[in-house]
């Protein structure tokens, strides 16, 4: 949470920002699952272990951010979201935000939640904003893990440099296309969740939101109080400003808790409700789990409330056989598009595609169909379709609902000769990190075999990469390097090899050879 001043409320009418909220789900929506702690005190556990690698903080700008970013983002890439690493002109280093999108709902209606990712510079902020952070991810790969039917899309924001005045957050919705902005029905802001001496504050912006989190914590028999603490001093004040509806919550930082608090929540009246906020103190062993939990839980009851619900009327499914394929290009694919009928009665189904490459065309046969029906696509491709892999979206019209269901199309390149590990690594000072990836290419290797890392190290100088080859003979892929110290980021290597056979076991090798710089390895690529 940003110490200052407060930002004025915008001058935005309540009858109009009541307006735009989307309506909570009713009957229909599913229930939320329960958020494992566990896994949330994991996420912790990380950003802990990257503020000790990288000075003691996560400050925006610092080698302790980016590698934040890399793990959030590397995560949520993992799990299927759509991710963008959002460059920030006006943050400090021009951090990134992070942004992620689930791609299922309507898109013309977003729910948002966002979290600031940076800490200050005196301490690793593992409550200020880990908490926050830490919560919305797991929340994020929960829903990947349920892929319920979704009501409406899902957008997650982890910000940049809220420390020095919302810097992040603003960037974001000030590049916003005024289009863009209208989508998103309700921005939900989680700053600060695993307060030592914590409450239970909600924010008290728009009536219809804060009543959706007063819902879940009345089944759970704690009394909510209004967020005034945070009131302008989080990232849920750039999206107030442009006249995006606000909701979250908070346990609160530097003010201190009274008497009648501590009556209704326990805890010691007359301490701050965050004993180290913004000092070094505020680290993993400075978080509680019974706030974290509640909220965490909290905020996952909130989005399954507004934006996932499951169909009473009429409705059906839809699927693809197979998923992906491969032709020259001037060849056809031929897929089997299956329905079926989920509730209620049959509807009748018009098919259509998008996303196809340059010079290719889809036909379906039939054109549409009563659900529970098949009917066969073929993409035809031209000799100049161009070599690469789309992704084409088949949608189903239904008379009551749509749905829709990806199918990967490659161009050229019959056999798959590209292998990847996403597992990421910790780059340490005088530590050897061993990355393999099994290729089941055929033939011999073709020379020189092309490598591609993705990581972060605040001095790539100091790094010593070589590439193992089934047979086990190792090959360099980079020396150690002089001053100044560079960024490790994302490098294409082209490594000359020996008469290798494709297939087998490739092992990147990473050595640190010199103190106080470090980092982590995110991915690496091999084509063969």
């Amino acid at each position: 949470m940003k110490w200052g001043k407060r930002i004025g409320a915008a001058v935005v009418g309540m009858a109009a920002v009541l307006g735009v909220v989307a309506a909570p789900a009713q009957a229909t929506t599913t229930a939320a699952p329960d958020i494992s702690l566990a896994n949330v005190k994991a996420h912790l556990s990380q950003l802990q272990t990257i503020a000790n690698q990288n000075g003691g903080n996560r400050a925006s700008g610092r080698s302790g951010y980016t590698a934040s970013v890399s793990y959030v983002a590397q995560k949520l890439r993992d799990a299927g979201y759509n991710v963008t690493l959002q460059t920030c002109t006006g943050c400090a280093g021009q951090s990134q935000n992070v942004i992620a999108e689930w791609p299922q709902g309507d898109a013309s209606q977003v729910i948002m939640l966002g979290a600031h990712l940076d800490s200050v510079a005196a301490g690793p902020g593992i409550n200020d904003n880990g908490s926050g952070s830490a919560s919305i991810l797991e929340v994020a790969l929960t829903l990947a893990r349920e892929n319920p039917t979704m009501a409406k899309r899902v957008r997650f924001g982890w910000w940049a440099d809220e420390e020095s005045g919302l810097r992040g957050s603003k960037h974001y919705v000030n590049n916003l296309p005024a289009a863009e902005r209208t989508k998103i029905k309700t921005y939900l802001n989680f700053d600060m969740i695993g307060s030592d001496n914590w409450g239970y504050f909600v924010y008290d912006d728009v009536a219809s939101v804060k009543s959706v989190f007063d819902e879940y914590f009345r089944t759970i028999g704690i009394q909510t109080e209004g967020d005034t603490e945070g009131d302008g001093r989080s990232d849920h004040a750039s999206f107030k400003s442009a006249g995006i509806p606000v909701g979250g919550l908070a346990t609160g930082a530097g003010y201190t808790k009274s008497a009648a608090q501590q009556q209704k929540w326990g805890g010691t009246a007359g301490r701050a409700f965050d004993s180290c906020y913004h000092r070094a103190c505020d680290t993993l062993s400075n978080i509680p789990d019974t706030p974290l939990e509640k909220n965490s839980d909290a905020i996952a009851y909130a989005l399954w409330k507004l934006a996932v619900g499951t169909s009473t009327g009429p409705d059906f499914s839809l699927g693809l056989s197979p998923a992906s394929g491969t032709v020259q290009a001037g060849q056809s694919a031929t897929v089997t598009v299956n329905t079926a009928t989920t509730s209620g009665a049959a509807q009748t189904v018009a098919l259509s595609a998008s996303g196809l490459p340059a010079g290719a065309t889809a036909t379906f046969n039939p054109a549409s169909v009563q659900s529970g029906a098949s009917s066969t696509l073929t993409i035809a491709t031209s000799a100049d379709t161009p070599n690469g892999t789309s992704t084409i979206t088949v949608t189903g019209d239904g008379t009551s609902v749509d749905r829709t269901a990806q199918y990967t199309l490659t161009v050229g390149n019959v056999s798959v000769r590209t292998f990847t590990n996403g597992t990421d690594f910790a780059l340490n000072d005088y530590a050897t990190v061993n990355s393999p990836v099994t290729s089941t290419a055929t033939g011999t290797a073709t020379s020189p075999v092309k490598v591609s890392i993705t990581g972060t190290h605040t001095c790539s100088e100091d790094l010593r990469i070589s590439l193992k080859a089934p047979d086990g003979s190792t090959y360099s892929v980079k020396a150690t390097g002089s001053l100044p110290c560079t960024d490790l980021g994302t490098r294409t290597y082209s490594v000359p090899v020996t008469n290798e056979a494709a297939s087998g076991t490739w092992t990147l090798v990473l050595y640190d050879a010199y103190a106080q710089d470090t980092g982590t390895l995110d991915s690496w690529t091999i084509t063969v």
